[in-house]
């Protein structure tokens, strides 16, 4: 697999937390990357489940009323 292209950027960090990072010796673009990384799939769920609310709020309506398709198919 390539590795990812990188972008250099200029952060600004919590002294006192780059110092504790760093004395545990924890590889601060990594961990940013990972925390942004983290960051940003929760922000396009929270979206998702925004734009698909109506078509979910229906599903479980059908299925409420209806009960599940193909249910008697099911064999446990």
């Amino acid at each position: 697999m390539p590795q990812p292209l990188r972008k250099p950027a200029n952060l600004s960090l919590d002294s006192n937390l780059v110092s504790q990072a760093r004395d545990l010796n924890i590889n601060l673009s990594r961990a940013a990357e990972e925390g942004i990384e983290r960051a940003v799939r929760s922000e396009r769920e929270r979206l998702w489940r925004i734009e698909n609310a109506e078509a979910i709020r229906q599903e479980t309506e059908y299925v409420e009323k209806n009960g599940m398709p193909l249910a008697r198919y099911r064999q446990f």
